[in-house]
């Protein structure tokens, strides 16, 4: 009870929300960062998740680069990064780590999604005459927007999570509050950092189901288990 009231009292102290250490300071600099490397992930695997998709190959590679990149810890891959050249060029190795985090969940679901298409749909399409371009831009994305959406969540949700690791290799962002916690032996103050990270990714989990409501009701469905990460 005393911690919880200590952490309570710590949030509501106007002085820790303002200045160069304040949470609004550190949720810009983590909200940055997490932008920054959900946008960078995006570029790296959607465009391949949706190539491997159309041709219908490369199923067990984008599945095999989904666990591996699941199975290895974000730690211990930023602390390889340090011990190389990478490691001198400030947050580099820290967005390099997120956007290996993040890429899994972008690549399996994309996949998932472009051959869960229908293919009655995707036949009609090129009986049509429809080019490959065409019948990706038209058919199979529109179809597949479900689930890229819910892999695009799901990594922008972990990299909120994960970029308080950032903190670790003097990076900024609300993993510094919680840093600072430990050094003062301030449980309050751990307490709420962590409280605040919680926060800040039910609120991203929240505009992303906003958005999910916003596609089109017939190309929305409810196809987020059948193969994908939901």
């Amino acid at each position: 009870m005393t911690i919880l009231a200590g952490t309570w009292s710590w949030l509501t102290t106007a002085a820790h929300w303002y200045g160069p250490d304040g949470i609004w300071t550190r949720l810009g600099q983590h909200l940055l960062l997490t932008v920054v490397c959900l946008l960078i992930s995006c570029v790296l695997a959607l465009p391949v998740a949706l190539l491997l998709g159309h041709l219908g190959r490369g199923g067990a590679l984008a599945v095999n680069i989904s666990n591996t990149g699941r199975a290895v810890p974000t730690f211990a891959v930023l602390v390889l990064l340090l011990l190389t050249p990478v490691g001198s060029f400030g947050q580099g190795p820290t967005v390099i780590a997120l956007v290996l985090f993040s890429v899994p969940p972008l690549l399996t679901n994309a996949y998932v999604g472009m051959r869960e298409a229908d293919p009655d749909v995707v036949r009609a399409a090129r009986g049509m005459g429809m080019t490959g371009w065409q019948t990706v831009r038209r058919v199979e994305l529109p179809l597949a927007l479900p689930l890229v959406l819910t892999g695009v969540r799901i990594a922008a949700v972990q990299l909120v999570a994960t970029a308080t690791l950032a903190a670790l290799v003097g990076g900024g962002g609300l993993g510094r509050i919680i840093t600072a916690g430990f050094n003062l032996a301030s449980t309050p103050q751990v307490v709420a950092g962590a409280v605040l990270v919680a926060a800040f990714a039910l609120i991203v989990e929240g505009l992303f189901e906003a958005g999910r409501r916003l596609v089109p009701y017939h190309s929305r469905g409810n196809r987020t288990g059948a193969g994908g990460t939901a």
